[in-house]
């Protein structure tokens, strides 16, 4: 049983709760390269990449996709392809992930894009 006195212990011990960040940056490696900062948007369903970064890392032929994507601005974009199961290195961790190849300017801070 808890008395008045154990629970105010236990609240004051609670960290308060935080701001959903919706996005932030995290470091990344896919093969031999090392991304220092990568979107995480926790509003986006689906992981982008910009062509030039899909060829400067030559992960061979993206499967065609008929797939049409509306970004933030309301245009609409048809990917080049599709790439599954591309190896990522976070920290220590290793895991899979697909990736919606996109016809777009790549930016040279934040290059890729994880939904």
């Amino acid at each position: 049983m808890r008395n008045n006195e154990s629970s105010a212990i236990l609240q004051k011990k609670l960290q308060p709760k935080l701001k959903d960040p919706k996005s932030f940056t995290i470091p990344y490696t896919i093969g031999n390269s090392y991304f220092d900062k990568v979107l995480c948007d926790l509003g986006a369903s689906i992981n982008l990449m910009p062509l030039s970064v899909f060829r400067k890392l030559g992960l061979g032929e993206a499967k065609p996709t008929t797939i049409s994507l509306q970004l933030a601005d309301r245009s609409i974009k048809y990917p080049r392809g599709l790439i599954e199961h591309v190896l990522v290195k976070m920290d220590k961790f290793m895991f899979p992930t697909d990736f919606i190849v996109l016809d777009m300017e790549e930016d040279k801070e934040i290059p890729l894009i994880l939904g």
